[in-house]
């Protein structure tokens, strides 16, 4: 089996810290001579747009991207080459494989042996430190691509392979049991949307907090058994509080890209509840009373990403049907609109770009 390569692509390319988005053509496409051993080339169907793009672009991390770069971390696509000398390949040409977040982790250190791989000290992440997949061709390592069943659409895959994966890691790892009260902050948004129907699948209680008509009914849609919109309500630590049976969640996974979400879950959370810290706030601190997480027994966990299991683990329920993403479909020349409604807090749900577009 073999593939016309082309020499160049559009891609969407940041020039410069904080810079727009500018989309440029006559970008390089690597060849099949040019890839490493275990390096493979992915011609890309489509690619979802996360809030940590839009971070990528503005430079307000504390962790900065290396630009000029190509962004973007959700691509589904096929595999078009493999390098040679590639060992042991669990992948193949031809099959349909995800692009996610983690592009790159050793396997070897002592991170990688612990399943932090996430947390590899030669980490490389994609459309951060590597080019991205806003374009139409990208090189990943097959060792960690992600296979995506047949019966999962492609445009689907792509949010599950961040969004998706992140918010199931966080379930997976906070303790959480079936009937618990999981509070999940951010709920109608991209990645919120999804920890409500992951939660749900696991058998836990939601109780979304989010603002807006859509994004209530969305959430009640999915699976929430109760709704909270944090601009009406006067006080909500108070109704999380009698929302969860009168004492409190078990859980918080806060989403949420503002500081707010963070410093109210220890108020709502029961004694030995639990608070996963997911979201990114650019320079927001996480401020919690000291005294009542000792005397309530709070644990407050970072949850980032996902690693290789994870990642097939909410892939594969995503496949059952039991977890569906609700997203708009765009060409990859409306990027920088959809920055835009990132960044004001508009978009419910996720938006992909068709690369055919």
């Amino acid at each position: 089996m073999s593939y016309n390569i082309p020499k160049t692509q559009v891609a969407a390319v940041v020039p410069g810290p904080g810079k727009r988005l500018e989309i440029k053509q006559g970008e390089h496409v690597t060849q099949q001579s040019e890839l490493e051993p275990g390096q493979c080339l992915v011609k890309l169907i489509c690619t979802g747009v996360c809030h940590t793009d839009l971070h990528a672009s503005r430079d307000d991390w504390p962790l900065k991207a290396k630009t000029p770069l190509i962004g973007g971390h959700e691509g589904v696509g096929e595999i078009v080459a493999i390098g040679d000398h590639t060992e042991r390949s669990p992948v193949k040409l031809g099959q349909r494989v995800g692009i996610k977040w983690i592009a790159y982790s050793c396997l070897d250190c002592e991170p990688c042996r612990n399943g932090l791989e996430q947390n590899c000290l030669e980490v490389k992440l994609s459309g951060f430190t590597v080019p991205g997949t806003f374009s139409h061709y990208v090189v990943s390592w097959v060792h960690h691509v992600t296979p995506i069943p047949d019966s999962l659409d492609s445009n689907a895959a792509a949010s599950i392979l961040c969004a998706g994966l992140t918010v199931y890691r966080a379930l997976k790892y906070s303790g959480s049991k079936i009937g618990d009260w999981v509070v999940l902050p951010g709920a109608g948004g991209g990645l919120g949307h999804l920890a409500v129907q992951y939660a749900a699948a696991m058998g836990m209680r939601v109780v979304a907090v989010d603002s807006g008509e859509e994004k209530r009914k969305l959430c009640l849609e999915l699976g929430a058994d109760k709704w909270i919109d944090f601009k009406e309500t006067k006080d909500l630590v108070k109704d999380v509080i009698d929302a969860c049976d009168g004492k409190g969640a078990h859980c918080a996974i806060v989403t949420a890209a503002s500081p707010s979400g963070y410093t109210q879950a220890v108020e709502y959370l029961r004694r030995g509840g639990t608070l996963m810290a997911v979201g990114l706030p650019a320079e927001a601190k996480l401020e919690a009373p000291i005294f009542w997480t000792v005397i309530k027994s709070i644990v407050i966990k970072g949850s980032y990403v996902g690693n290789r299991q994870d990642a097939i683990e909410a892939i594969d329920i995503a496949a059952t049907g039991k977890v569906k993403v609700r997203y708009e479909l765009k060409g990859l020349s409306d990027i920088q609109h959809v920055y835009d409604g990132l960044q004001e807090g508009k978009i419910a749900g996720r938006v992909v770009l068709d690369m055919s577009k």
